[in-house]
């Protein structure tokens, strides 16, 4: 607990913009990463403590909500992936491939607003990093979605689907919304401290984004004008491109992804240095 406790301590005289070094965030997490494996698998197993199926729920929630979506968007409401040429058991899976890359973010702003005000035990630790209960928090969200992709992936080849090598680039399609979602999830926990009210306006904006995002429909049938305000959201083209990297008639554009990552890299770092600047009126507040 050597290094965290240098870390803690140096918080009141570090000055802000010395926690926007990349590569000084990377070995701080890199140091950390025994208690960020501890605590993911505190926060995946706490979901399920109670219950008696235990972890095995987050096999059967995303197995159900795939059949739900498929009846109701391809049965009741009879809508179909590209045109009508798509058959019903493609449009589920590729709407549940895009409900997967949505539910990353989803997961882990549902968590943001309350996660330091419901940890007050952590803060008054003079030598805890709570810097690193957001990254656990992640890791729980990418936990649930790797679970999902592995429901996802054995549907589709019990209805005759050929996995392709480009299953492969789902992890890299991610890799935008995880930074996004982790730098949020440092600014608006930190934020969340002093703001009470924050999670009934992040809860509001994730309902619109959800909307906002083509998870239930593709971008092309968006009337054309509206299409550009639609790709100015960081979500688009990472929903797309895990949906382009598991099925073959989906198109993406990568480079829209690596516009993502930026974003989402920029986000994270900001994220984090408000996060380590204000933490230290944590425990006045609390």
């Amino acid at each position: 607990m050597q290094t965290p406790l240098r870390v803690t301590r140096s918080a009141a005289v570090v000055p802000f913009w010395s926690y926007l070094d990349p590569i000084a965030l990377v070995r701080h997490l890199w140091r950390g990463r025994a208690l960020i494996r501890q605590f993911t698998r505190r926060e995946i197993e706490g979901r399920y403590r109670t219950s008696l199926l235990g972890v095995a729920w987050s096999f059967i929630n995303p197995l159900v909500l795939l059949s739900v979506y498929t009846f109701v968007f391809g049965v009741v409401f009879r809508q179909r992936w590209g045109g009508a040429e798509g058959s019903l058991s493609q449009f589920g899976l590729v709407l549940f491939a895009g409900m997967i890359a949505f539910g990353v973010f989803s997961e882990c702003m549902s968590r943001a607003p309350g996660l330091i005000v419901s940890t007050p035990n952590y803060v008054k630790r003079v030598v805890f990093p709570l810097e690193l209960l957001a990254v656990s928090v992640l890791g729980s969200a990418l936990f649930h979605a790797a679970v999902s992709l592995t429901v996802l992936l054995i549907v589709d080849i019990a209805l005759g689907g050929v996995p392709r090598w480009t299953w492969l680039l789902v992890p890299v399609a991610i890799v935008p919304v995880a930074c996004l979602s982790l730098g949020l999830l440092w600014g608006l926990s930190s934020l969340g401290v002093f703001v009470r009210d924050l999670s009934y306006a992040v809860a509001l904006v994730v309902q619109v984004l959800f909307f906002l995002t083509p998870i239930f429909y593709p971008i092309s049938a968006v009337p054309a004008p509206l299409q550009g305000i639609l790709r100015w959201n960081p979500l688009t083209p990472v929903v797309d491109a895990v949906r382009a990297s598991i099925f073959p008639d989906v198109a993406a554009s990568w480079a829209a992804v690596g516009v993502s990552a930026v974003i989402g890299a920029l986000v994270m770092i900001l994220g984090y240095a408000w996060f380590m600047r204000t933490r230290r009126s944590f425990g006045d507040v609390l």
